[in-house]
């Protein structure tokens, strides 16, 4: 099977590439917006093509000879939207048979209700933007595959950690700049999926009959806190538990969100010599604990929301049309994303 990944150089994209290719399941094509792109994709023998992931025509070339396509392509309302469009006629201008697209569990909102499942309504009326982009995006595709030939598949993973993933490294970053917080205590539900747990459900995807025009969230057979998903990189960082200042659930909201969300897109080097610089200033007398004399960090209405979950979202669904299941353990996920902290350069006190 030939495969094309758009967004072959974002964090999911890379590992899907990375993934389909040393398991030999499929001939992989890595699909990126520009030829510095093609660094990662270049460290093995496989196709690449540059295509701007809103050019229908050059999506539609990239992708000729292939049978399916991955869409894991980030971006703002705009990006989500003509991107998806763009993805859908250009598989059908390939003749491909399938698109499987990467939404979000965040469609229920960050702090689902409880029982909410796949059949749960979507409702645009969420605080949060992306939650809104990604709802108009599913809807979107929905419209174009009721009239179109290429079968579609949605998945909504939660919150996807592993090497990478803003939920380790950006995690680290704030640890280590004094900015990290858990809201209540970080003692609400956290939906986590290990980054490789999300590509196999993606091989799967791929080809398994009889799920054309689904949507399935995915998940893993824990149920985790959020406090269980920061203890192992606070304990690596030679931190402890109690140093993470524990926040209410703020009454106003952190505007220097959208700003640390755009320090995420520098490159890694970049991004800390300016937490370096920020630490600095801000605090020269201070470790970034020694907080008593400094406000607490504040969390985004994002995060304050996702610290607030009080549901497991079911992933049954997932397991009984497509036979998926979790390859790697939450435990064993947290062990590989600390060792790839300590690889990417973090100062790693300790490994698990």
């Amino acid at each position: 099977m030939r495969v094309a990944v758009i967004g072959a150089s974002g964090f999911i994209g890379s590992r899907v590439v990375e993934r389909l290719h040393l398991a030999g399941d499929a001939e992989v094509r890595a699909v990126v917006r520009a030829t510095a792109r093609l660094a990662g994709p270049a460290r093995f023998a496989l196709q690449a093509r540059v295509a701007d992931a809103l050019d229908r025509r050059a999506l539609a070339e990239a992708m000729a000879g292939c049978d399916g396509a991955v869409h894991t392509v980030a971006g703002d309302r705009r990006t989500i939207l003509r991107s998806v469009e763009a993805a859908y006629r250009a598989a059908e201008d390939a003749g491909l048979k399938r698109l499987v697209y990467l939404s979000s569990a965040s469609v229920h909102g960050q702090a689902p209700a409880p029982g909410t499942d796949e059949r749960s309504p979507l409702s645009r009326r969420q605080p949060i933007a992306y939650n809104r982009s990604k709802i108009e995006a599913e809807r979107l595709l929905q419209r174009l595959r009721r009239s179109g030939r290429v079968e579609l598949v949605i998945l909504r993973p939660g919150i996807v950690y592993g090497p990478r993933s803003y939920w380790t490294g950006g995690l680290a970053d704030e640890l280590l700049s004094g900015d990290a917080c858990l809201v209540d205590g970080g003692t609400g539900i956290c939906n986590a999926l290990y980054v490789d747990n999300l590509v196999h459900a993606i091989q799967l995807a791929l080809t398994a009959p009889g799920i054309d025009g689904e949507a399935f969230l995915l998940g893993e057979e824990e149920t985790v806190t959020w406090r269980d998903l920061y203890r192992p990189v606070v304990e690596a960082l030679g931190m402890s538990m109690d140093q993470v200042p524990a926040v209410p659930f703020p009454a106003r909201w952190n505007w220097k969100g959208p700003v640390r969300g755009a320090l995420r897109l520098l490159p890694g080097p970049a991004r800390a010599g300016l937490h370096a610089a920020h630490a600095a200033v801000r605090r020269p007398a201070h470790s970034p604990f020694e907080r008593s004399a400094l406000p607490k960090p504040a969390p985004t209405l994002e995060k304050a929301l996702l610290h607030r979950c009080r549901t497991k979202l079911p992933w049954r669904k997932a397991r009984e049309r497509f036979g998926y299941e979790p390859v790697v353990s939450f435990e064993e996920g947290c062990r590989r994303s600390v060792a790839w902290l300590a690889f990417a350069g973090y100062p790693v006190a300790s490994l698990p």
